[in-house]
């Protein structure tokens, strides 16, 4: 009888997407930490990594962040590298994806709530089947990093051996296009600061990997069809693409605006625009950077904290609250200044349960960063007073955004931080990855409550 039970709650709780998804990426974070601490995956450099140190490049491989307690390029060997890159590109396509697949291959039958939580999660203004939308997510993905390390190759084969411009090619590109952010340059890329191949490659992939795979799948079915006329595009395709561009460019204005005499002081007019461009671009999914954060101004690191709290699309390898989810929030506030009904984008009124979603993942995405930027600075700032630590807040909060985020960017202090500091910036990339509204489904049980309550109004404000 307990057998029997305990078998029936495994097959409950594997058949359902969240909690499924969770244990998927708890289990490949712990094995990636043990076979990074294998001594076959680290150099002279690193022999010295410690079980946190092997969790913290996990999770941060895994959820595909970038935030590192070493260097990538120098700490780890060949072998140490390709765990870090097969860890990237399993977390970048999602556990659930994969096992999915493993299901369908294997021939056993999808369950109901797995089969929605892949249309909703891919392909929410198609009709389509699991099958034809991971087929979409494979192809997309190995074409799209297969010309992307071809064109990086063109690049790196003129500083480095064929042999080993080929694994940077390959890792660079699965790195960006996974919105992963890891790099085995030790500066990342400010010495490719001019090479316009290198910075449009790296940034056109981060763009690609960041819009979603709805937003692909779309632009791809359109091109076949043929009938970009006859068929309007979806509301879920506008917003992403209409945001994606809005924050490119004003993030690339911003860049070149703040950092004028300060990073960018000394560079000619065309770098310029191309290290402002692809630090807008990295700033809100991935980790690279040409520029030097550390040497940043105050007002920059601050706008690139809210570019990585709004982060990448739904659907795709980045974090974040999601593009569609921000503009959902202006056109709630912007409906309520008018005294409008309902909000609308793009001349369509926004449904109350997606308002909803999206006020819910603000609520629970502030309330992660406030709890973990407070936490961390007790736990590395415990027994300083405040007098002592001036500077630190600020670096402290680009920290646990850039956690939450998955984004990657750091101002230096990653390395520094203590035992109880890594762990808990672990937690915050895990939970960034999975995303508020998945950690609220996988933890918690649906009440279906048969009454309501009486309304009663009070004051706000």
């Amino acid at each position: 009888m307990f057998r029997q039970r305990f078998s029936t709650m495994v097959n409950r709780f594997f058949s359902s997407p969240g909690p499924a998804t969770v244990f998927g990426f708890l289990a490949m974070i712990f094995a990636g930490s043990g076979l990074l601490l294998l001594p076959q995956a680290t150099t002279g450099t690193g022999r010295g990594l410690t079980f946190v140190d092997a969790l913290f490049t996990s999770t941060s491989s895994v959820c595909v962040t970038g935030l590192s307690v070493t260097d990538t390029g120098t700490s780890f060997t060949l072998f140490g590298q390709t765990i870090i890159l097969t860890l990237i590109q399993t977390g970048g396509l999602g556990i659930m994806t994969l096992s999915t697949l493993f299901l369908m291959l294997s021939g056993k039958r999808l369950s109901f709530s797995s089969h929605t939580a892949i249309r909703e999660s891919f392909t929410p203004f198609q009709e389509r089947h699991p099958w034809a939308i991971l087929k979409d997510i494979f192809l997309f993905t190995l074409v799209l990093e297969g010309v992307g390390a071809m064109a990086l190759f063109t690049q790196f084969i003129r500083t480095a051996t064929p042999s080993k411009a080929f694994f940077l090619s390959i890792f660079h590109s699965i790195s960006a296009f996974c919105n992963a952010g890891f790099c085995l340059f030790p500066d990342s890329f400010t010495a490719f600061r001019s090479s316009i191949v290198v910075n449009l490659t790296i940034g056109f992939l981060i763009i690609l990997g960041g819009i979603g795979f709805p937003v692909m799948s779309e632009l791809k079915w359109r091109l076949l069809r043929g009938d970009r006329q006859r068929s309007p595009m979806s509301l879920h395709s506008k917003i992403a693409l209409s945001m994606t561009a809005i924050l490119l460019v004003s993030g690339t204005l911003v860049f070149l605006t703040m950092e004028s005499r300060v990073t960018l002081d000394r560079l000619p007019w065309g770098q310029r625009v191309l290290a402002s461009f692809f630090m807008s671009v990295n700033a809100r999914t991935a980790g690279f950077n040409s520029l030097t954060l550390e040497n940043m101004a105050n007002e920059t690191l601050f706008f690139i904290i809210l570019l990585m709290f709004v982060g990448a699309s739904p659907g795709s390898c980045g974090g974040g609250i999601k593009t569609t989810c921000f503009a959902s929030l202006i056109a709630l506030g912007q409906s309520r200044l008018k005294g409008e009904k309902k909000p609308n984008l793009f001349g369509r009124a926004i449904p109350e349960q997606t308002i909803g979603k999206a006020v819910s993942i603000l609520m629970v995405s502030t309330v992660i960063v406030c709890l973990g930027t407070m936490a961390l600075l007790m736990t590395e700032l415990g027994d300083v007073s405040h007098p002592q630590s001036r500077g630190m807040f600020l670096e402290l909060l680009f920290e646990v955004v850039s956690a939450f985020g998955t984004v990657g960017l750091s101002t230096g202090v990653t390395a520094s931080l203590t035992n109880p500091g890594k762990l808990l910036v672990v937690t915050i990339m895990f939970m960034g990855r999975l995303g508020p509204l998945l950690i609220a489904m996988a933890v918690s049980r649906p009440l279906r409550l048969g009454y309501t309550h009486a309304e009663e109004d009070f004051i706000i404000g």
